[in-house]
């Protein structure tokens, strides 16, 4: 590695009022480990561990704003204020262990109400523990799936106010960044995707139609979320199949949310319909960063199998993104950065500190 680029990934990012020291953070991934909302002593380890492994900032898995909102019955949720209450030692937690921390506000609309993954994965009846699925339209996600109940204007308004709220929330728990969820086949991607999205009302068919919840969304947390912290979004740059979203309106979308406050772009891809050809491999989605960074002029984070100390660094020194997010690297190794980053940085604790 040059050191060129190993001083491009140690330059701070400044984004508002916050300045991460460095540009490798965690990315949001669900734990299903909650206990009607509220975190349990899983998150607590969970996250941890993770900020003691030297992230620049921890992201807070999909948080439901609403209870239906939720993947599965075992997702974190933000929808009540004890919630908050609960969180907010979370945060006191992984502040006291020198990080930033952040959370990504949620609905998984057609795609919630299933079993964790291993609890099956499968859709749960209301007499399992599931409830009725919301989406933009009466199309399930796969075959054999439950048909979701379609929502009507007022219920998309409700959601907005649920998203603004779980924004109000998230500041008294003491977050320092939110994130939109619009990627994955979630319900804001659910709305930009013409492969969900079959309305033929002001929310859907046209581009500014299928945009406008992304929007009107990101519009309502900024109006809430404190001035001087960054407001992330989450965005699947293509559904990686014909007639779905392209990278084209990603960058698009991207210009919008930056006229309404969004700091950064996290650029994910997928998951909006099953069974589609993703050419997975080493920083497959890299491109898609590097497309929205340079083509709308606004900050983006790197995110997907990216497990290479050179590659990593290789992205940021180039100019592709901003931020690098970290997933499955870091659940198979919490301690992965401290054994790249210089002592100035990785801040082992005195405890570990034998054993570097």
């Amino acid at each position: 590695m040059s050191e060129h680029n190993l001083e491009s990934i140690l330059q701070p990012l400044t984004l508002r009022g916050l300045t991460l020291p460095h540009r490798v953070a965690l990315s949001p991934m669900c734990q299903y480990s909650a206990d009607n909302g509220f975190p349990t002593a899983w998150h607590f380890r969970h996250y941890a561990e993770r900020a003691v492994g030297g992230a620049s900032l921890v992201i807070l898995e999909a948080t439901a704003v609403l209870p239906e909102g939720r993947i599965s019955p075992d997702d974190l949720g933000i929808w009540d204020d004890e919630h908050a209450l609960a969180l907010a030692k979370l945060v006191d937690q992984l502040h006291g262990l020198g990080v930033f921390v952040g959370v990504q506000l949620a609905h998984a609309g057609r795609k919630a109400s299933v079993a964790a993954p291993w609890k099956s994965g499968k859709a749960l009846a209301p007499h399992q523990g599931g409830w009725t699925v919301r989406a933009p339209s009466a199309v399930p996600f796969a075959e054999g799936d439950p048909v979701p109940s379609a929502l009507s204007s007022d219920e998309i308004a409700q959601v907005i106010e649920a998203f603004a709220t779980a924004g109000r929330r998230a500041q008294q728990a003491g977050f320092d960044v939110v994130e939109l969820h619009s990627a994955h086949g979630y319900l804001l991607h659910q709305f930009l995707s013409p492969l969900a999205n079959q309305r033929s009302d002001a929310w859907g068919g046209s581009f500014d139609a299928r945009t406008r919840l992304a929007v009107e969304t990101a519009r309502a947390l900024r109006s809430v979320w404190p001035a001087e912290k960054p407001l992330f979004a989450r965005i699947s740059a293509t559904d990686w199949t014909q007639g779905g979203w392209t990278p084209q309106e990603t960058v698009k979308l991207a210009q919008m949310w930056k006229a309404e406050g969004v700091d950064l772009v996290d650029v994910s891809s997928g998951g909006v319909v099953p069974g589609v050809k993703i050419p997975l491999g080493p920083g497959y989605q890299v491109p898609f960063a590097a497309q929205v960074r340079n083509e709308a002029a606004v900050p983006t984070a790197a995110v997907g199998l990216l497990q290479d100390w050179q590659q990593i660094s290789d992205v940021v020194a180039s100019g592709q993104a901003d931020l690098i997010l970290l997933g499955r690297q870091l659940l198979r190794d919490p301690y992965w950065l401290l054994r790249h980053l210089p002592t100035s940085f990785n801040k082992i604790p005195p405890q570990y500190q034998r054993a570097f």
